[in-house]
């Protein structure tokens, strides 16, 4: 017998709760096969199977809280891992009888250090004829979407995950025949093909244009790709035509507005977040408290110095360097903000690993920059640019985005004016950055135009007191607008 035990969970973190188990007792695992997920207050943990065989036993269950190396279950090794072995021989039985050969629809590579997706739509279904490379089905990772293109053309002859199983990367997905004469369904689901167009499309749309759909609350759009498929380009046109008039009675204001609604599932990043969020709202006693920093000085010195900082370093000089430079210069005088509560206990972190909050297409990430209190402007803007262009590209790994003693978040690229942050725990504070905005300023009793920008600082109230709260952004706003202090260390 092989134990499979809980891992090290991460910095501080001593328990976690099992969220899945992918395998049930009498399954065959493969070595590093994922068996289960296991969830922590920071984050995510995949258990792989140590060894090849049958899981046996499974010890704790979903829902259950375990310890760090606790007993989670149990493989049995060797020949008996080859029982459900006589069900996988029935698969050709669902290939076709004809000169067709039967190939294997695989998930493809989902992206670094992820090893699963869900089926969000599938595109084809059984007895339907595609072309090579034709999209048949979407994938959705909490990082990313896949598209899953035909390997060959062929006809599918069966779908072995459904839309919301979970998949793992290398698994099968469906299985087809590259003899498209070889599906007799597929020649009567092409005869009712304008049976379904008048009684209720079957034809699945494109994503893009399902999204802008969605968006706009737009439903009955014509569509002209193959087999009446709505594409982007018809909800454009759809939205370019002007409304038609209302000639007929409304429908019930209540059947009327079902009918313009759409429940979509949450993505698994989208759940992350949200959970995430809401129980940093619901430990941490979080304030915010407010400034306004005068970026003339910053923008003078950045205007100054950007040509010959990109043509030496090989990289913009934006503000987020100073922001960063600016922060570490408050953490070292108000260490409250950069620390957490582990139980009854403090942790002062004498190191800064700075989160940086990123928007991506598929939700907000945070990349962490290890040490940033030993970096220099150069080196924090080329981590930026780095870890900014894998959370766009989805390819940020767990261990990016874990460790971060404080972050800061820049609403302003959105044009926000101001918000108020929330906390990523366990850290104590977080940054919020906002839009500049030329505003009227009293200097020396004169009224003078001056960019201007709202800064926020969300903290956790149980640690950081209302004093070291301002005191900490009093300090990022002198930095800021007197550069010359981070290099003095003032």
């Amino acid at each position: 017998m092989t134990e499979v035990r809980v891992p090290t969970l991460g910095e501080s973190v001593t328990e976690a709760t099992v969220a899945t188990w992918f395998k049930k007792p009498g399954d065959a695992v493969a070595q590093d096969e994922m068996l289960c997920e296991l969830e922590t207050d920071k984050v995510t943990v995949e258990v792989p199977a140590p060894a090849a065989g049958t899981l046996s036993e499974i010890v704790a269950n979903e829902g259950d809280t375990v310890g760090v190396d606790a007993l989670l279950a149990q493989i049995s090794a060797g020949g008996e891992a080859a029982a459900p072995a006589p069900a996988a021989k029935a698969a050709p039985a669902a290939a076709p009888a004809s000169g067709g050969a039967s190939m294997d629809i695989m998930v493809p590579t989902l992206g670094e250090s992820v090893t699963e997706a869900t089926v969000s739509t599938w595109f084809k279904k059984v007895g339907e004829a595609f072309a090579a490379d034709e999209m048949l089905c979407e994938l959705e990772t909490d990082k990313v979407s896949v598209e899953v293109p035909a390997p060959a053309a062929g006809v599918m002859t069966e779908l072995l995950a459904q839309e919301g199983d979970t998949v793992e990367a290398g698994g099968k997905l469906a299985i087809m025949s590259t003899d498209a004469s070889a599906a007799p369904s597929a020649a009567p689901a092409a005869a009712a093909a304008p049976a379904a167009a008048s009684a209720g499309k079957d034809v699945e749309d494109a994503p893009s244009a399902k999204k802008l759909m969605a968006e706009n609350n737009l439903s009955g759009v014509a569509g002209t790709g193959k087999d009446g498929r709505v594409m982007k380009e018809d909800v454009l046109k759809a939205m370019a035509a002007p409304a038609p008039a209302a000639a007929t009675p409304r429908a019930p204001v209540a059947a009327d507005q079902a009918a313009r609604e759409e429940r979509v599932k949450m993505t698994r990043l989208r759940q992350t977040i949200a959970r995430r969020l809401k129980d940093s709202q619901n430990t941490a006693a979080m304030l915010t408290t407010y400034n306004e920093v005068d970026m003339t000085e910053v923008m003078a010195l950045r205007n100054e110095y950007k040509d010959l900082f990109l043509k030496k370093h090989g990289v913009k000089l934006g503000f987020m360097s100073f922001f960063t430079k600016a922060c570490v210069h408050a953490l070292k005088e108000v260490p409250e903000v950069n620390a957490e509560i582990d139980g009854t206990d403090v942790v002062y972190k004498n190191y800064v690993n700075m989160g940086i909050a990123a928007g991506t297409p598929t939700g907000l990430v945070v990349p962490v920059l290890n040490d940033t209190d030993q970096m220099s402007f150069a080196e924090i803007e080329k981590a930026i640019a780095e870890k900014g262009a894998k959370a766009r590209d989805g390819k940020l790994s767990m261990a990016e985005m874990q460790g971060g003693t404080f972050t800061i978040s820049n609403g302003g690229v959105y044009g926000s004016l101001m918000s108020s942050p929330i906390l990523n725990p366990p850290q104590s504070g977080i940054l919020g950055m906002h839009k500049i905005q030329d505003r009227p300023m009293a200097i020396n009793g004169e009224v003078v135009i001056r960019p201007m920008m709202y800064l926020a600082l969300s903290y956790d109230h149980r640690i950081v007191d209302g004093k070291g709260a301002v005191t900490f952004l009093v300090r990022v706003k002198e930095a800021l607008e007197d550069p010359r202090r981070l290099l003095m260390d003032l």
